[in-house]
C-alpha cells in the first residue's frame, strides 16, 4: 500500500468511505495490515535488549461501579525507565483500560481500542456493550501473540460500567488474549501478586467509593513495598497513583490532589504501622 491512500483526484478511495465492517481492526488489517502492533517485522537483534515496561495494575467493584488505579512507574531491567508513565486510559465514557507488559506497545493497543469502540458506534449507531468490548480487546490482544512469543507482551486489565446490568465488572487478560472475568477484584502486572494479596484482606462488596479507593491505594503500597519494580508515592516529586471511577455518571479520573490526600493519609498510617491495615483473623 502507498503511503498517501488518495486516488488521483486527490479523494480517499471508496472503500475508506464506506467501510463494510463495524470493526477499525478489520477494516486497518484490509487496507494498512502493516500498522498493526502484531504485524510488525521486528529487525535481527544480537543479545538482551531492554525496554520499557509498565507494572501494576489494580481493580475493584464497589457498589456504585468499579476502580481502576495504576502506579507510576515504568521499568527497564533493573533501572527505573520513568516514574510518571500513564498506565490508565478510559476506553470510552463507561470503562478503561490499565496497560501492564511492553510500555510502547501497551499505549498503541490503548489508542487502537478506543479507535476500534469509536468506530463501532459511528458505524453502528449505537455503542457496544461491555461484553462485546472486553471481547474486542481480547482479539486484539490475540494478535499480538507474536510479540508477545518475542518478548514483548501486553497483559492489560479492562474494567467499566456495564449500563445493562448495572454494576461494575472487571476482565483479566493473558498474553493469548484469554479473557475471565474477575470478581470483585484483580490485579496484573509484576507487583500483581502483593497488590492482589492485599486486596484480598482489605476488600468488602459493601465498601463505599471513597473506602475502596483508599483500599486500592493501599494495595499499591503494598505492592511497592514488595516489589521493586513498582513504584510507591513520591512525596518529594509530588508523583501519585492514577486513580479512575466508573459509575453510571461515565468515567471520572481523581484529581491530583484527591490522590495526594490519601496517599499522605496512608503514610501516615503507615508510620505507625509500616504493614498497613490488619485484617481480623475471623
Amino acid at each position: 500500500m502507498e503511503a498517501n491512500p488518495r486516488s488521483t483526484t486527490g479523494r480517499l478511495p471508496a472503500a475508506f468511505l464506506t467501510p463494510g465492517s463495524s470493526s477499525f481492526l478489520d477494516f486497518l488489517g484490509d487496507h494498512a495490515p502493516e500498522l498493526l502492533p502484531g504485524n510488525r517485522t521486528l529487525p535481527p537483534l544480537k543479545g538482551a535488549v531492554e525496554l520499557p515496561h509498565g507494572t501494576t495494575i489494580v481493580a475493584a467493584t464497589f457498589a456504585g461501579g468499579v476502580i481502576l488505579a495504576g502506579d507510576r512507574r515504568a521499568t527497564m531491567g533493573n533501572i527505573i525507565a520513568q516514574r510518571d508513565i500513564e498506565k490508565v486510559f478510559p476506553a470510552d465514557e463507561y470503562s478503561a483500560v490499565g496497560i501492564a507488559g511492553t510500555a510502547g506497545l501497551a499505549v498503541e493497543m490503548v489508542k487502537l481500542f478506543q479507535l476500534e469502540l469509536e468506530h463501532y458506534e459511528k458505524i453502528e449507531g449505537a455503542v457496544l456493550s461491555l461484553e462485546g468490548k472486553a471481547n474486542r480487546l481480547s482479539t486484539m490482544i490475540r494478535g499480538n501473540l507474536g510479540m508477545a512469543l518475542q518478548g514483548l507482551a501486553v497483559v492489560p486489565l479492562f474494567a467499566g460500567f456495564d449500563t445493562e446490568r448495572g454494576k461494575g465488572r472487571i476482565f483479566s487478560y493473558d498474553v493469548t488474549g484469554g479473557r475471565t472475568e474477575e470478581s470483585g477484584f484483580a490485579a496484573t502486572g509484576s507487583g500483581s501478586v502483593y497488590a492482589r494479596g492485599a486486596l484480598k484482606k482489605l476488600y468488602r462488596h459493601d465498601l463505599a467509593e471513597g473506602e475502596m479507593v483508599t483500599a486500592v491505594v493501599q494495595a499499591l503500597y503494598d505492592a511497592a513495598d514488595d516489589d521493586s519494580a513498582t513504584g510507591g508515592p513520591d512525596l518529594t516529586r509530588k508523583i501519585f497513583p492514577i486513580v479512575t471511577v466508573i459509575t453510571e455518571d461515565g468515567f471520572r479520573r481523581l484529581s491530583g490532589t484527591e490522590v495526594a490526600d490519601i496517599a499522605r493519609a496512608v503514610l501516615d498510617e503507615r508510620m505507625q504501622r509500616p504493614d498497613g491495615p490488619q485484617a481480623q483473623v475471623l
